[in-house]
């Protein structure tokens, strides 16, 4: 491993079985940071020349190296690896090599928490992005089914019982709606996250008149963590609310999943996945498994776990602490399995076909006694009374068709009158912005 550069001399041991276990899986980890710290490292620069810490060419010379390093680890020619302590070693690291003693200015008012604290929301504010566009990708194909199926007759359940008839009009878009509600989520908590904590230090500031709204302006951030203390306590919390508007989507998609599990059943019979979402199996040559549904279905129980996981490190007292570092794992891998799943998802609905009379076919005539009630409340008879009475005369109600019963479901929102035009524009509002 490189020099660790906390070490003030050459004296005294290091125990490389204790360093070990302090760097953890952070090398690892940081691959998913670094681009992130290099871009906050250049602005930092740039900061320090702005006070005449560095000299206008010192610091363009260092915004050239952070470019190349950037190059290099994009295009694999630089590897994160066990050399390093941990992503932000290797910034110092190179820049050392490339510029001796000016790239050991880089670190000037400037520590490796604040530095990680501005990579974790730099890395936050671009997942939750992608979380969105994610959500607003699901929503759209929904939409578009709801549109083009919206009279088709579907069964509807409660306690997995039949209910009344429903349309496939009104499934598609009630799981369109979710997913503009979890778009619109992680917008906000991106716009709450969306504050620079970099020239906080450790914690207590420092003795140097640091531009820090310059930087942040540059990183894009709309304001700055003010208190330095706070840039510190914050860590943690900015990463579970992040992970809450996760947790949002794939608890909305575990539901989803769940009913395209169960309609496409032999029992249910209501749907075909598409084939490249499917598996056979091993042993049974007539299996047609909807495997990428089911573990979709169990994706929320990751980002559960990674929460609970990260929630439990938080019992600290005020300013940084080590444990803090422990908030990665959990954090990373949340967001790259569960952007990984959601985005599946579109492909997903598009590949579903339908079995219009299967559904159909499903619809019994009882499923229409609480149209008959309301038909009866519609005549001035009090609901109570119309339920009994509509509760008599379900065996009169084969001559029914679910059509007809859909037509009449005129309420805002309801089958008849879906208002899907009120969802296409609070989506268009969420991908505009």
């Amino acid at each position: 491993m490189a020099d660790y550069i906390w070490k003030k001399d050459s004296s005294g041991k290091v125990d490389e079985r204790v360093m070990r276990f302090l760097a953890g899986q952070d090398v690892l980890l940081d691959r998913e940071l670094l681009p992130f710290d290099i871009r906050a490292s250049r602005a930092h620069a740039r900061g320090l020349a702005r006070i005449g810490v560095l000299e206008e060419g010192q610091a363009e010379a260092m915004a050239a190296a952070l470019d190349e390093l950037q190059g290099a680890f994009a295009a694999g020619e630089f590897v994160l690896d066990e050399r390093f302590e941990d992503g932000h070693s290797a910034i110092e690291s190179w820049l050392t090599e490339r510029l001796g003693e000016v790239g050991g200015r880089i670190h000037a008012g400037r520590s490796r928490n604040d530095q990680v604290a501005v990579a974790i929301r730099l890395y936050l504010r671009d997942r939750l992005e992608q979380l969105k566009r994610e959500s607003c990708a699901i929503a759209g194909v929904a939409l578009e089914r709801a549109a083009s199926e919206a009279m088709l007759p579907l069964p509807g359940h409660t306690h997995l019982q039949q209910a009344m008839p429903s349309s496939l009009g009104l499934w598609w878009a009630g799981h369109a709606e979710a997913f503009i509600d979890n778009a619109e989520l992680a917008a906000r908590i991106a716009e709450w996250i969306d504050a620079s904590p970099l020239g906080t230090a450790s914690g207590f500031g420092v003795n140097l008149p640091l531009d820090r709204d310059g930087v942040a302006a540059e990183l894009g951030f709309a304001r700055l963590v003010v208190n330095p203390q706070y840039a510190q306590n914050s860590r943690g919390k900015v990463e579970l609310r992040a992970i809450d508007a996760l947790s949002a989507a794939t608890g909305d998609l575990r539901r989803l999943a769940w009913d395209l599990s169960l309609y496409a059943s032999e029992e249910f019979g209501f749907l075909q996945i598409g084939s490249a979402y499917c598996t056979g199996s091993s042993i049974m040559p007539n299996k047609h498994n909807p495997d990428t549904v089911e573990l979709l279905r169990s994706l929320h129980s990751t980002i559960v776990g990674a929460r609970a996981e990260l929630d439990s490190v938080l019992s600290l007292p005020s300013g940084y602490q080590r444990d803090l570092q422990d908030t990665k794992p959990p954090m990373i891998r949340a967001f790259e399995r569960g952007l990984a799943g959601l985005a599946l998802v579109p492909g997903l609905l598009e590949s579903v076909t339908w079995n219009e009379t299967r559904m159909r076919e499903a619809i019994a005539p009882a499923l229409h006694a609480t149209d008959r009630a309301n038909e009866l409340v519609g005549q001035g008879r009090p609901f109570r009374e119309a339920y009994r009475q509509a509760a008599a005369e379900i065996e009169d109600l084969a001559g029914r068709t679910p059509e007809a019963s859909l037509q009449a479901r005129v309420s805002p929102g309801g089958n008849a009158n879906l208002l899907l035009e009120r969802l296409r524009e609070r989506l268009q509002a969420l991908k505009a912005d």
